[in-house]
């Protein structure tokens, strides 16, 4: 039995949420059983109705807001209790292509990493500034010196980790985990891969 679970971080997401969800994935070949959990990070609005109305698995609540990086790991450890074999991580503003989610998650069923990031078309996505578009350049790099890895978009959230990885990965600081777990990664040989995605 091969179980994924897809986390999506939510901080007042009810307007993009359900619309978010409706694009997740509800079949890919080589899993059997795909459930949902979102992250509700101290939400002041209906995130959490719209969540439960919608059909999700399981709610991890934040009273106060706590951050993407206490949220990452809380949902990751939620989805290790509950059984994932993979985990994937996905926005709830619907910035993602959800289709996308096969692409994330195949290099892990083919046992090739253990970490799969999406590359995003970072110099073609419109609403990105110049200097955004330069400063995501500039992180990345930098990330690809710390962990010693060839991952051309550090920055982004939309990823998937395999049972093993998560299990292993530990973010303590209050810097983008997105950053830090590619350099814990490279830091102790993870396999990690990198996929187009669109956004």
């Amino acid at each position: 039995m091969m179980k994924l679970i897809i986390q999506v971080p939510c901080y007042n997401e009810a307007q993009t949420l359900e619309i978010a969800l409706n694009h997740l994935p509800k079949h890919i070949d080589g899993i059997d059983e795909i459930e949902y959990l979102i992250i509700n990070d101290g939400s002041r609005d209906d995130t959490v109705k719209v969540a439960k109305n919608w059909g999700v698995n399981y709610v991890v609540n934040f009273r106060m807001n706590r951050g993407l990086a206490k949220g990452f790991m809380a949902g990751l450890d939620a989805c290790l209790r509950n059984g994932a074999d993979i985990i994937v991580n996905t926005d709830a503003d619907d910035q993602y292509c959800g289709d996308d989610i096969e692409k994330l998650v195949r290099p892990i069923l083919e046992e090739k990493a253990d970490i799969v990031i999406g590359e995003r078309p970072i110099d073609d996505t419109e609403h990105f500034s110049p200097l955004k578009k330069k400063l995501q350049h500039f992180g990345s790099w930098t990330v690809r010196v710390a962990s010693k890895s060839d991952i051309p978009d550090a920055p982004s959230g939309f990823r998937a980790y395999s049972r093993d990885a998560a299990m292993r990965l530990n973010v303590t600081n209050e810097y983008p985990y997105t950053l830090e777990t590619i350099i814990q990664a490279g830091r102790t040989r993870m396999a990690m891969e990198s996929v187009p995605i669109r956004t």
